[in-house]
């Protein structure tokens, strides 16, 4: 199995200058296979194979910089390119911008090229780079490759993937929970208890778009305009890691009191863009909350089951099955059931629904 960590380094002047240049290298030779890429099959109609090797004669400069960085651009701008005429509806590659402000690039361990000693992260062509260790890696663990990312706030980051060895042992499924997807809290599970989600992103909307309405009025280019731009993407920075925070927490409490977790299977992009709730649905993160609890689960031999997105949890009472058609309107959190008499809360009932039907796909 793989497990990636994902640690803060502190590169020093003369490495952040080669951590941009081999952003730039890999950029540049994304964008020229590509380029070659539809230029020769718009003349031939077939594909090219092109390899950053072509181009080193041409362009001296990108042998000073990681081969292994050029390689795995190759592999992803190949697998990018087959996926599309597998699937048009995936989308062709797009070239990449130089003005984008997260860069990244990966490189292989080979024969020992990437470690970890002494507090430091050896990487090619860079040399020892201050690391942030804040987890001990197991010593049966294999290091296998490294990312190493540029976030928008101008931080440095490497996310380690390491290969080991796990016999994870299947739980016997006893204690189920069902959890019911919700816009304000996050969710609602099949005992009535929510997480009172504290919704970063509205909290720091009002102060989000100050900063950033100042950085709209200063001259592209300038100083202090960038300036602003560290600032503004620090704020982002922020929620999105208390987000982050929460969720771990969240899922780690429930995969260690639970299971079996039971959760609808919707599709979160199409949500934020149809309801106008959009940013509360995409503030609550709660694909990411998903997979988390699904990563979590399964490290302890446990289960996430999906239950499908047109399963009618909210209509149907819990008690008896009546569906009830009139809870369809969103607007109706309480009603009572006109067969048993029974009064449900919305959500409350939909999670007792969605654990009740994740039980029969498990023991089908």
């Amino acid at each position: 199995m793989n497990k990636a960590y994902k640690f803060r380094i502190s590169p020093n002047n003369e490495q952040k200058i080669l951590f941009a240049k081999t952003f730039g290298c890999v950029r540049f030779i994304y964008n020229r296979m590509l380029s070659d890429k539809i230029k020769y099959y718009q003349e031939t109609k077939q594909k090219l194979n092109n390899t950053p090797a072509q181009y080193k004669e041409e362009f001296e400069w990108l042998k000073e910089v990681d081969s292994l960085a050029l390689a795995n651009a190759q592999m992803n701008l190949q697998k990018a390119y087959n996926n599309f005429f597998r699937s048009p509806k995936i989308g062709f590659p797009k070239f990449k911008s130089k003005h984008r402000n997260r860069n990244s690039y990966t490189t292989n361990n080979q024969k020992g090229s990437v470690a970890i000693e002494n507090g430091c992260l050896k990487l090619p062509k860079i040399g020892l780079v201050r690391l942030k260790q804040h987890r001990i890696i197991p010593s049966d663990y294999k290091l296998k490759s490294v990312t190493v990312s540029q976030t928008a706030s101008g931080k440095y980051y490497a996310s380690i993937l390491f290969e080991y060895e796990n016999q994870v042992q299947e739980q016997q499924l006893q204690n189920f929970l069902g959890l019911d997807f919700s816009m304000h809290e996050l969710y609602k599970d099949s005992n009535g208890n929510e997480p009172e989600y504290p919704r970063y992103y509205r909290k720091a909307e009002k102060k989000l778009a100050k900063e950033q309405r100042k950085l709209s009025h200063m001259q592209k280019g300038s100083n202090n305009r960038n300036k602003q731009r560290i600032k503004v993407a620090k704020l982002h920075e922020k929620v999105a890691n208390q987000r982050k925070d929460f969720l771990h927490k969240q899922s780690r409490q429930i995969s260690n009191a639970y299971d079996c977790v039971c959760v609808e299977d919707l599709n979160m992009q199409a949500m934020a863009k149809t309801l106008k709730f959009g940013k509360s649905v995409i503030d609550n993160g709660w694909g990411m909350f998903v997979t988390f609890l699904k990563y979590k689960l399964e490290e302890q031999g446990k289960k996430l089951v999906k239950v499908d997105k047109f399963f009618a949890s909210s209509q149907t009472c819990s008690c008896c099955g009546y569906k009830n058609s009139e809870t369809k309107d969103l607007s109706v959190r309480e009603w009572t059931c006109p067969q048993c008499g029974t009064v449900h809360d919305r959500d409350v009932n939909a999670a007792i629904n969605i654990k009740n039907e994740g039980m029969r796909l498990v023991f089908a």
